[in-house]
């Protein structure tokens, strides 16, 4: 029996065809998935990064071509997050960030202005107060990019960060903290005088459920024969930590409605227990997301007043997806309606009462330094319960 023989040069040839049939295959295949506007994508990364004659910041690259892409969607609610600010928000939504324990103000384009100063943290240690000016974070000015102050001054624990300071009379002074993992408190409440139980809510991140629910049935057990909810400011957070809360506020009937991209619905429920008390909401125009839809759901099953300021109207829920640079994909990928069916986009929460702050009073709420006395929202929210 006769064998053939193969020489290198043949067995080279057919390694050469094999793969060559494979990468054809898998173009194809690619062009079938995905298009040839993604292809293209990969050829101009392909190209820039082989022929482009200066030096290139791949990472920069990349964030640029995928914060484009989120931005070409045309939706406000749908955002690409870099790496490390990625890394910040998942600590946020943990209820807990690195920092150094400020809240700040970005309408200054000088820089950012400091509203409040966490009891503690590293920036009341270093003495920093309410109303100085941090104008630049390591030595990067903030002038006329303020909202690049957060991502700076936020890192590792136990690293440092300079900021240059200017006090209201002008004066200036460069101070170095080191920051450290703050915890924040997403629910505080008082019965206040009358019975009326106030429950400030923060966010609806990590734990806020739990938090609200005990504080309600604290302020029950005091007697309260109100519930006044103050979600002003509140920026929103998880729909499980939404519909736990209603669940435990509101009886038995859907809380909350869920639309995807493929006609598909989801329904919340809430079970027949609930708190039968009278209940108020305040709001204003930066309560968003979870937090207008809390305002509007108790509004619809339990009659409670909303006032304050028009919301931002809402209405995409969003799902935040790792990529493998690190970074996060945050998309709309449904849209949301009260349990009734009420979308809230470009209307907000119907208000009993529509009454806008002053500035003043809008940087003390913020700062946390507006009396009960001088907020003119809490005071109509606690004369409509009188009535009820």
């Amino acid at each position: 029996m006769n064998h053939r023989r193969y020489t290198p040069a043949h067995l080279l040839l057919s390694a050469l065809a094999g793969a060559f049939a494979a990468l054809l295959a898998a173009a194809l295949a690619a062009w079938a998935i995905l298009g040839s506007q993604c292809l293209s994508l990969v050829t101009a990364w392909g190209l820039i990064r082989s022929r482009f004659v200066e030096e290139l910041d791949s990472n920069a690259l990349a964030d640029a071509a995928l914060s484009g892409m989120v931005s070409a969607l045309d939706d406000r609610w749908s955002h690409y997050y870099s790496a490390q600010r990625h890394t910040q928000l998942q600590q946020q939504r943990e209820n807990a960030y690195v920092g150094v324990g400020i809240t700040v103000d970005y309408s200054d384009d000088r820089g950012l202005t400091i509203l409040a100063v966490t009891p503690g943290g590293p920036a009341a240690q270093g003495g920093v107060v309410p109303g100085e000016l941090i104008t630049a974070v390591d030595g990067t000015s903030l002038r006329g990019n303020n909202t690049a102050g957060p991502s700076l001054i936020q890192g590792e624990p136990g690293t440092t960060v300079t900021l240059a300071l200017l006090s209201p009379d002008g004066g200036r002074r460069s101070l170095v903290l080191t920051r450290e993992t703050m915890a924040v408190e997403p629910v505080s409440w008082e019965l206040l005088e009358g019975g009326v139980g106030y429950v400030r809510l923060e966010n609806f991140y990590d734990h806020s459920a739990d938090k609200l629910n005990a504080a309600v049935d604290d302020l029950a057990a005091q007697g309260a024969t109100a519930l006044l909810f103050d979600v002003r400011n509140n920026g929103g957070g998880y729909v499980t930590e939404l519909t736990a809360m209603l669940d435990h506020l509101l009886p038995e009937g859907p809380v909350f409605r869920l639309e995807y991209k493929d006609g598909g619905e989801q329904v919340s429920q809430s079970d027949a227990a609930c708190v039968d008390l009278p209940m108020a909401v305040l709001v204003n125009r930066d309560t968003y997301s979870a937090a207008e839809l809390f305002a509007a759901q108790l509004k619809e099953t339990a009659g409670a007043v909303v006032v304050g300021e028009t919301t931002s109207g809402k209405g995409h829920s969003q799902q935040t997806f790792t990529l493998p640079n690190g970074g996060g994909l945050n998309i709309s990928t449904a849209r949301y309606t009260t349990g009734g069916g009420v979308s809230l986009i470009g209307t907000g929460v119907a208000l009993d009462a529509e009454i806008e702050m002053e500035e003043a009073q809008r940087t003390a709420l913020a700062a946390g330094d507006l009396s009960k006395e001088e907020d003119l929202h809490l005071q109509k929210a606690l004369a409509l319960l009188a009535e009820r």
